[in-house]
């Protein structure tokens, strides 16, 4: 393993060397090149993991200050970025749902009232899901920390374990969360870690801003449609045996009965979260809103200081993300982003945008079948396409959004296309040949959607 780290940090160190040292363009400054080649570096790293992320981001920008490229001050200027500070409120307050249980209560008050058939038993854990995203920024942790193992426990109870009898109601419970996941990361800026990443590298390399509410607006409709049209199709086409599952609201009362009455704590963070949710929908910058749900959740008690400061998840994406955005930030100031896009805008010309636009989500889409992180393809992809795509002549919203939806949507592909891709496909329910394939034909239809009928809705409401 030593060896196998040391030789992907040696890959990684050659890729940046061999930028540093190549002739640089015409018309570029050397510093705008020289961050270039460090971001490249980076990047790599976040692949390929010689280190973990947080470390490859510190490493990045001590390289950036020692060799003069970046000062100090501009190295850890990314640290102060909004989006970053309102991605790990996001996780401490999923840090609440997860220390009080409401994440799970909520998940079998749900079965409970809709899970009398195997179609809306997958429906109730659809919508368990779309709930908690709002405050939970991992797909990980809502879909592997607090579903999967109610999913689990659900076969068992129906006697669908793997082999034989996976197809009874396992494989389609297992499939399903997976591939509704892509969707719920998707409907809010604070649903997965990479989004506000997204909104930050949107800011400095096109110069919009989006907010909370206007992400949710965006989101909306087709987030909507996706969330009915995903577990109906996959219904359709990867059935379950069982049909109708009368056992399953007996199975959620049994489980809700053995947690007892809501408890003072969860019935603070419901009132906290709901009083988020209403203040993100208004003019109220979205990272105050998450700073004063996490000052009320330290008051009432719902998360100590001590539990906050033990969230790993939190800190370490507050570096990784902090470097990434630092160095997008810079190759954009430096005037790397700037000529990049000029050189593009000029080969493109007589291209029309909209071709443009559907070649690179369609490169972004399916270049993730090289990637097993949504994050390390934002960080290697986003803020480029993104790029490309406005210097062809698209509407730079249109281009945002589109390839942001793009970057979420990606999740469904493989078992290893984000973090709950290893948890559900070890189960064992499902062949890999079968999730691939169930992966591709539901990217045809998340692109449809998200991209067909979301650019639509986006001119609408006047969003390009």
């Amino acid at each position: 393993m030593l060896k196998s780290s040391l030789a992907r940090g040696i890959f990684t160190l050659a890729i940046g060397v061999v930028i540093w040292f190549c002739p640089m363009p015409d018309g570029l400054d050397p510093k705008a090149w020289h961050i270039f080649a460090i971001a490249v570096a980076t990047i790599v790293g976040f692949i390929l993991t010689p280190l973990p992320m947080g470390a490859m981001a510190i490493a990045g920008l001590t390289v950036a200050a020692l060799t003069k490229t970046l000062s100090i001050g501009e190295a850890l200027s990314g640290f102060g970025s909004t989006a970053i500070w309102l991605i790990v409120c996001a996780f401490l307050f999923a840090r609440g749902f997860s220390n009080t249980g409401l994440g799970r209560r909520l998940a079998f008050l749900i079965m409970r009232a809709i899970g009398s058939s195997s179609l809306k038993l997958g429906y109730a854990l659809a919508i368990t899901d779309l709930i908690l995203s709002p405050a939970t920024p991992s797909s990980a942790a809502r879909a592997g920390g607090i579903l999967f193992p109610i999913v689990r426990g659900l076969c068992t109870a129906f006697d669908s374990e793997p082999g034989p009898s996976a197809r009874k109601i396992g494989a389609y419970l297992m499939q399903l969360v997976y591939q509704i996941e892509g969707v719920v990361c998707a409907m809010f800026m604070t649903s997965m870690a990479g989004n506000p990443l997204m909104v930050e590298l949107a800011a400095k390399t096109l110069n919009i801003e989006l907010s909370w509410g206007q992400w949710l607006l965006a989101s909306c409709l087709p987030g909507m449609v996706a969330m009915i049209a995903v577990p109906y199709i996959l219904y359709l086409f990867y059935p379950p045996e069982l049909k109708k599952t009368p056992e399953a609201p007996l199975y959620a009362a049994a489980e809700l009965e053995k947690m007892g009455p809501m408890s003072l704590s969860e019935k603070l963070l419901s009132l906290i979260f709901i009083c988020a949710l209403i203040l993100w929908c208004t003019s109220l910058n979205a990272t105050l809103v998450a700073f004063m749900a996490v000052v009320a959740m330290l008051a009432t008690r719902v998360l100590e200081w001590k539990e906050m400061t033990s969230e790993t998840g939190a800190w370490d994406t507050l570096i990784w993300m902090g470097g990434l955005i630092t160095l997008a930030d810079m190759m954009s100031r430096k005037g790397f982003i700037p000529w990049f896009s000029k050189m593009i805008a000029a080969s493109m010309s007589g291209i029309d945008w909209t071709y443009a636009l559907v070649a690179l989500i369609l490169i972004y889409m399916y270049s993730h079948y090289a990637f097993a992180s949504l994050t390390a393809h934002i960080g290697a992809m986003y803020a480029a396409f993104i790029a490309v795509a406005a210097a062809a002549g698209t509407p730079p919203y249109l281009a945002a959004l589109a390839m942001a939806f793009t970057a979420n949507i990606c999740l469904s592909l493989t078992t290893y296309s984000g973090s709950p891709g290893p948890i559900y496909f070890g189960a064992g329910y499902v062949p890999q040949s079968t999730w691939w394939k169930l992966g591709f034909y539901f990217s045809i239809v998340n692109i449809v959607i998200w991209v067909g009928l979301g650019a639509v809705w986006w001119k609408v409401v006047g969003m390009w």
